[in-house]
Parts: structure tokens; sequence; C-alpha cells
């Protein structure tokens, strides 16, 4: 997996910290963190986004994203688990990972260097 996949990846942990502190937030510390999380998160999408498709890394973002936060709810904050949510959540992740594959990497060798 090369660099601009782990930034994604990376993005999509701190939009599951931020998404899940947009709710749970309650005092300023929480919410420097939270605005934090979403700069770390739009700034790692964004210069993924320069160098692999943008559909695609906004694709995973998103689906990694939803599926952490779901995760997180059900782990952290006791949210009821339902297999209906989570084999829905496995059918998104499973269209994440084909988009992924079927993805061509169009790095440039000097490119932003």
């Amino acid at each position: 997996m090369n660099t601009e996949w782990v930034k994604v990846v990376i993005a999509a942990f701190f939009e599951v910290c931020w998404v899940v502190g947009l709710k749970h937030a309650d005092d300023s510390w929480t919410w420097a963190g939270t605005v934090v999380a979403i700069i770390v998160s739009f700034y790692l999408m964004i210069m993924a986004g320069k160098r692999l498709p943008v559909g695609t890394v906004y694709a995973v973002f998103v689906g990694l994203g939803t599926a952490g936060t779901v995760f997180s709810e059900i782990v952290f904050f006791g949210e009821p688990f339902k297999i209906v949510k989570v084999l829905l959540i496995l059918v998104l992740l499973a269209g994440v990972l084909g988009l992924k594959l079927i993805t061509k990497n169009s790095d440039k060798e000097g490119a932003e260097s």
C-alpha cells in the first residue's frame, strides 16, 4: 500500500474522531479536539486526492469513516448492536474495497516532490 492510501486511511480515522466529537463534545477542550480532527482529516484527504482519483479517495474516506463511526458507537458508546446494520456496513466496505482494487495508481515520478 503506498503512502497516498495510508493518508486516506489515517484521514478516515480522524473522520471518525471528529464525527464522534460532534456528537459527544461538551466543553472547549473536546470541541478543540474535534476541530483539530476535522483539519487533519480533510488535509490528508486533499493531499491524497492530488495523486489518486478524487472520486475513489472520497468513496474510501467516507466508507471507512462510516464503518469506523458505527463500530466506535457500538463499542465505546453503547449503541445497540444490530446484525442488519453490520451486514450493510460490510456491503459498503466490500464496495469500497472493490473501488480501491480496480483503481489504477497514477503516481508520477517527481510530481509534487
